[in-house]
């Protein structure tokens, strides 16, 4: 999955060194000049992840933490040119996820990123392990293991549930082979491309025979994902 990161800073050549270096790391990149930009570009991006420096005349980046704050709990990297323990501390106390103190090196501020993304996605998807999930006329409870469209159970494997639940989680992502297979097999097992499509293959089949046809879409060159099936009325 592509993030898409917000770069807030009032200086040209910090924002171009943090552009290239994420973007070189396969990320989307929204950037503002300052305060009142920020929180602009944030209503209209909505983005996974803000780096924000705190240091900007007028609306500073504690002021636009506060303000994104009322909202939401999307995470932020705080940038500062002090080292001062109260910049961080503060930074952190009003929802801050990290701190970088400038001048950075662009490796560590990429692997920071990463880190937070990663924490972030683990934490959401913990959240959603357990609920009942649903799209369309398709819907998986977790805690019961049922499956239906349309209220007609379906009959899956433990490992096609496993699939089926993962995509209803993150329902407009693109699923790799590789993510499928470490979402459908709990311990740490490698089984082929070949295994993954035959069960995307079976999945398909149990759906189509409950008039849900066609709702898994293959991207080719990249992997799965779940498109949307509706009731017949």
């Amino acid at each position: 999955m592509t993030h898409r990161i917000l770069i807030v800073d009032d200086d040209l050549h910090i924002r171009e060194v943090i552009r290239v270096s994420l973007r070189k790391a396969g990320m989307t990149v929204v950037e503002a000049r300052d305060g009142k930009e920020a929180l602009t570009r944030f209503a209209a991006d909505r983005p996974d992840l803000i780096i924000l420096d705190i240091g900007m005349p007028e609306f500073d980046g504690l002021d636009v933490c506060r303000e994104v704050r009322k909202s939401s709990d999307v995470p932020i990297l705080f940038l500062s040119a002090r080292d001062e323990e109260i910049d961080r501390v503060l930074g952190l106390e009003i929802g801050g996820d990290d701190y970088v103190t400038k001048p950075f090196s662009p490796r560590e501020l990429v692997a920071r990123v990463n880190v937070i993304l990663r924490r972030t996605t683990v934490r959401t998807l913990d959240a959603r392990t357990n609920a009942a999930l649903s799209q369309g006329g398709l819907s998986v409870d977790p805690e019961q293991h049922v499956a239906e469209f349309a209220g007609t159970p379906l009959r899956l494997t433990a490992i096609e549930f496993g699939i089926l639940r993962a995509f209803l989680t993150r329902p407009t992502v693109v699923f790799s082979r590789d993510q499928i297979m470490s979402a459908a097999y709990q311990l740490n097992i490698q089984v082929s491309d070949r295994t993954i499509d035959s069960h995307i293959r079976n999945i398909r089949a149990k759906l189509a025979a409950v008039n849900c046809d066609n709702v898994i879409e293959t991207i080719h060159g990249v992997g799965f994902k779940l498109g949307r099936c509706e009731p017949q009325a």
